[in-house]
């Protein structure tokens, strides 16, 4: 270890350290009264952590031998995920206080999840990528069974260990394999091994890595866990399983495939296309019957998985870019969405039928109004911000002379748009009153109208991410 190494990985090791004290607050300031306070202390820290990461300009810091790298990609990736992990926490607290849920171990859980992502948007080894991929893992099928009295939770916990437990023995086997044809578990070492002609092994070892990755992102046909444990863990967790998590498991996808096997692009390209057109198609037909919001969302989050693939397919700079900018507009859209759904109560029990929006725009103007512009951006339609991120991914497919990629995703855009819609129509033209509670917690209210009003403003530079997208792209493919 090298002197300077410690102040390289120091955001993480702060988040770490303060989940072990708040492990010892929780334990010993007893288990309900402190559980409010975690959350907002997380919540704070989280926010000046991705302000501190934000702000620390440019460079490439590499630490522990090439194991650890630190450079503008890595922290677009950190910065996503710490706002997004803070702003679910926020969103949280009230929701789980009245349903019995807030333990002190949940703020703490959602801390550690992050610093395993963290982890991996860093990791330039193999080795490296499952401590961090494992680290989050683990706190993340905890949380989905945070609701013990639950059959569904219970069950959706359960389903998420046992096939996640399947993915990484694919990702260990294709690591393994990788780490035996190329003689190092660096990535450095083993995009000198993955060029030109390819041994055969090789190849097996980046197939069955890419398994193992796209589990995580839950692109198809590796998305079987994603709508039980969206619809079964208590809609907070779901939230969270549909924002930090996956700009996590895309950046390390990026980072793997363009740090380890940026030579042999022509090889999976390939792979990246084909999960793509699967997800974006499966995403957009099997949401088209669903009734209840939240595996409805599960299979939007899907589709929208492949078409930040498309952007990563394209294997170019521009490609990084445009995944970078899909993924920050799709997790803002998330939020505000979530937002709304644990909103929906009736006499202060949740509410999860998307029959039950019916005629809402009467009962709550406003939030109906934030909610169809959040709706539409997930559809893409334009000048919302959604349509944008849309846009540019299919742009970096055209360039990278994926045509025929792009126009599969058009199509699928089409199809998808009809079930986002079809909620629409609901809140304005339903057929029968809606039953729901008017008025939710000024702060899910908040994060609403806030996340509809930069899908609007943001049309003019999107805020700038943009710019900030190329620099990280550009530190990542060189």
């Amino acid at each position: 270890m090298q002197p300077g190494d410690l102040s390289v990985i120091l955001p993480e090791i702060i988040l770490s350290l303060f989940a072990m004290a708040g492990l010892m607050v929780g334990a010993y300031g007893g288990k309900d009264k402190t559980a409010p306070m975690l959350v907002w202390t997380t919540s704070a820290l989280m926010v000046a952590l991705a302000a501190w990461i934000g702000l620390q300009g440019a460079g490439r810091a590499v630490a522990f031998g090439g194991m650890f790298i630190d450079d503008g990609f890595a922290r677009f990736a950190k910065v996503t995920v710490l706002l997004s992990a803070a702003a679910i926490l926020l969103m949280s607290e009230g929701y789980m206080q009245r349903r019995g849920l807030l333990r002190f171990e949940y703020p703490l859980l959602i801390a550690l999840a992050a610093v395993g992502m963290m982890m991996m948007v860093s990791a330039g080894d193999l080795i490296a990528l499952y401590m961090g991929l494992e680290l989050q893992s683990l706190a993340l099928y905890v949380v989905a069974s945070l609701r013990r009295d639950s059959v569904k939770s219970t069950e959706a916990g359960l389903k998420y260990f046992v096939l996640g437990a399947l993915s990484s023995g694919l990702l260990l086997y294709g690591a393994s394999l990788t780490y035996g044809f190329a003689g190092t578990t660096l990535f450095s070492g083993i995009i000198e091994a993955a060029q030109g002609e390819l041994p055969l092994g090789l190849l097996f070892g980046l197939a069955f890595i890419s398994a193992g990755l796209a589990f995580k992102v839950s692109a198809a046909p590796f998305h079987m866990w994603t709508p039980d444990v969206y619809e079964g863990a208590p809609t907070p967790i779901t939230a969270f399983f549909a924002t930090a998590p996956k700009m996590a498991a895309m950046g390390l996808f990026a980072r793997v495939v363009h740090d380890a096997f940026g030579g042999i692009v022509g090889d999976w390209q390939q792979i990246l296309a084909f999960l793509s057109v699967a997800s974006m198609y499966l995403g957009a037909v099997a949401a088209i019957g669903q009734t209840n919001i939240k595996r409805l969302m599960a299979y939007s989050s899907i589709a929208h998985m492949g078409f930040a693939l498309m952007g990563l397919a394209a294997g170019t700079a521009f490609g990084v870019q445009a995944m970078l900018v899909y993924m920050a507009i799709y997790i803002t859209m998330n939020i505000g969405t979530f937002a709304f759904i644990m909103s929906m109560e009736k006499d202060g029990a949740p509410v999860v039928t998307i029959a039950s929006l019916s005629q809402y725009s009467r009962r709550d103007p406003l939030k109906a109004l934030a909610m169809l512009v959040l709706l539409f951006s997930l559809a893409g339609v334009p000048p919302l911000v959604g349509f944008f991120g849309k846009y540019y991914v299919l742009l970096a497919a055209v360039d990278a002379g994926l045509g025929w990629l792009a126009v599969a995703g058009v199509i699928a855009s089409v199809i998808g748009a009809f079930y986002y819609l079809r909620i629409v129509y609901l809140m304005y033209f339903g057929a029968e009153d809606s039953e729901l509670d008017a008025g939710a917690s000024p702060i899910l209210s908040g994060f609403l109208v806030a996340s509809a009003a930069i899908m609007v403003l943001g049309v003019v530079n999107l805020f700038g991410v943009e710019a900030v997208a190329e620099a990280a792209a550009a530190t990542l493919v060189n």
